[in-house]
């Protein structure tokens, strides 16, 4: 039994032969991290610090949070990155990562939104057989106790904002809002919840039990084709030049 994920299947829509290269081959890749994922990754790190500094008791001011960005980003980075884009170089990067830290902390501070778990593993049963399975990490969960509604939070570092009539057909989030009512029976209600925060903007969206049973159907249509597949064919388009392959 294979166990998918939402950016495998996705890999698969967008180029057959990149997911053949990538889980099937499990090739080497030429590209190691782009640099638009290794500022995603930083930001998401210091931001899952932030909520569980909160968690042990501790409200980090703005300066530690820049100071944990700084230190990270230091770290990690490396000459192999690569940067698509000759007209940027690593500072604006950086600085780009600044910028949407200290929006975030001036407009969500002191971060007390009943927030129970970050990076929250959820596995998503697809069929009654467990047959069809998928695994996904939820960047932030929160739950209202008050009134047992949920929220999954999606942190996104690139310039594109999504429209609400894309949001609404999103399938990641909804995805994990499946894997949420598995774990919660009695959750009253599941809120997908955006940070677009190059614009410092956040966005929702929810889906009804007949959505989430279409999704459900969609998906492991997705996986039978994927693994019926014998001709991995590539997808030429813009894409292509991030591409790690």
């Amino acid at each position: 039994m294979n166990i998918y994920s939402h950016s495998r299947i996705s890999t698969f829509e967008q180029c057959p032969l990149k997911f053949r290269f990538k889980y099937i081959d499990k090739l080497i890749p030429e590209i190691k991290q782009s640099i638009e994922g290794f500022l995603g990754n930083r930001v998401h790190d210091t931001l899952e610090w932030i909520y569980n500094q909160v968690a042990y008791g501790k409200t980090p001011g703005l300066d530690e949070v820049i100071t944990y960005y700084v230190e990270s980003w230091k770290k990690e980075f490396n000459n192999e990155i690569k940067i698509v884009h000759e007209k940027f170089d690593k500072e604006y990067y950086f600085n780009q990562g600044i910028k949407f830290l200290i929006d975030y902390f001036l407009t969500h501070s002191p971060f007390k939104d009943n927030t129970i778990a970050t990076e929250k593993k959820v596995t998503i049963k697809l069929d009654s057989e467990n047959k069809y399975l998928i695994e996904g990490y939820i960047d932030r969960l929160v739950h209202h106790r008050d009134t047992n509604i949920f929220e999954i939070h999606d942190y996104k570092t690139g310039n594109s904002l999504k429209t609400q009539e894309e949001l609404d057909k999103d399938r990641q989030l909804a995805l994990y809002s499946i894997g949420i009512r598995d774990n919660f029976e009695n959750a009253k209600d599941i809120y997908l919840v955006w940070h677009f925060l190059a614009f410092n903007k956040k966005m929702v969206s929810k889906r009804s039990e007949e959505e989430l049973e279409n999704l459900k159907q969609e998906m492991i249509k997705l996986i039978n084709q994927i693994e019926s597949t014998i001709d991995f064919k590539s997808n030429h388009g813009k894409l292509c030049i991030w591409c790690e392959f």
